[in-house]
């Protein structure tokens, strides 16, 4: 015969005397948690998507007070991915300063195709290095231009601007650090050839171009690690992927919108077209002095090509 040697189960009224406490309370429950519960789900499918999001974006993308979005997002110990440190150039050190100032520091840029900002990273692939150079808009934030190659030259960030030009006016203004590839005499004689006037932050001072700084911190977070895709193929086409996600889906939180969306608004409140027909020969004259077409990554021949 079993034995019940489980204590008598005590109830409601004598755990609430035990306790101190009146008997409606233990029925209590908090509708504040209850609530808390479902935002901090909802934080959690919106982090998930936006890796980098702060309780800033996150409220904008919940159209929820921001306040409430930080108490939750405090309460339940959720954070955005932290960033990673900008490697140095070694290479760059020693350089005596270029004499070309700083003219972006006394712009106004008050419309997009004003002044354009440019730098490029590096990103670690399975023993080796493959470097982004992108170009950005200062006015609507967006990536305008971008190129990816195994080198870091003067092609790298030629073809970055280049590309920004076969979709968009010259601007008035490109503006970059002073690393040896913005410092060639083609890449100068490129910005030349397009009319374009070059400025350079201060040498050691990259605060001077924190925009593309900034973007590049929270790029390499967002794309997670570049080993993730097997083939050169699969990582250009996640790159892309990733700058569309930029310009067309992620807030940004000076703009309180994509950048695509902000240029938008701004192109139709002005009813002005931000592109234009331009002269093909000046594309023609510039691949034919730098070589782009020897050192471009492609699609076509990199999708096949094996990791190393």
């Amino acid at each position: 015969m079993a034995v019940n040697n489980q204590a008598p189960t005590k109830s409601k009224k004598e755990l609430a005397k035990e306790l101190g406490v009146s008997r409606q309370s233990l029925y209590y429950q908090s509708k504040l948690l209850q609530k808390d519960l479902l935002l901090k789900s909802a934080i959690e499918k919106v982090m998930a998507k936006h890796k980098r999001y702060g309780h800033k974006r996150i409220a904008l993308e919940l159209k929820m007070n921001k306040k409430r979005i930080r108490r939750v997002m405090r309460l339940f110990g959720l954070k955005p991915q932290r960033q990673r440190r900008r490697p140095s150039k070694p290479q760059d050190r020693g350089q005596a300063p270029m004499t070309i100032p700083n003219v972006l520091k006394e712009t106004v840029v008050d419309a997009p195709n004003i002044a354009w900002a440019n730098d490029f990273t590096y990103l670690s692939y399975f023993g080796r290095f493959v470097y982004l150079a992108t170009t950005e808009d200062l006015f609507t934030r967006e990536i305008i231009g971008w190129e990816v190659s195994t080198r870091h030259d003067a092609d790298l960030v030629i073809g970055s601007t280049v590309n920004a030009l076969h979709h968009h006016l010259a601007p008035a203004i490109s503006h970059s650090d002073q690393g040896s590839e913005y410092r060639s005499v083609r890449y100068q004689s490129t910005l030349l050839l397009a009319g374009i006037r070059p400025s350079m932050s201060a040498k050691a001072s990259p605060w001077q171009n924190g925009r593309q700084e900034s973007f590049y911190s929270e790029f390499k977070l967002e794309l997670g690690h570049p080993e993730a895709y097997p083939t050169m193929g699969e990582l250009i086409e996640a790159i892309a992927l990733q700058i569309y996600y930029y310009n067309h889906d992620r807030i940004h939180t000076a703009l309180k919108c994509p950048p695509a969306v902000f240029a938008a608004r701004h192109q139709l409140a002005e009813k002005k077209p931000l592109t234009d027909d331009l002269n093909g020969s000046f594309f023609q004259k510039t691949a034919k002095n730098s070589k782009i077409a020897e050192n471009k990554l492609t699609f076509q021949n990199t999708a096949n090509q094996p990791s190393v």
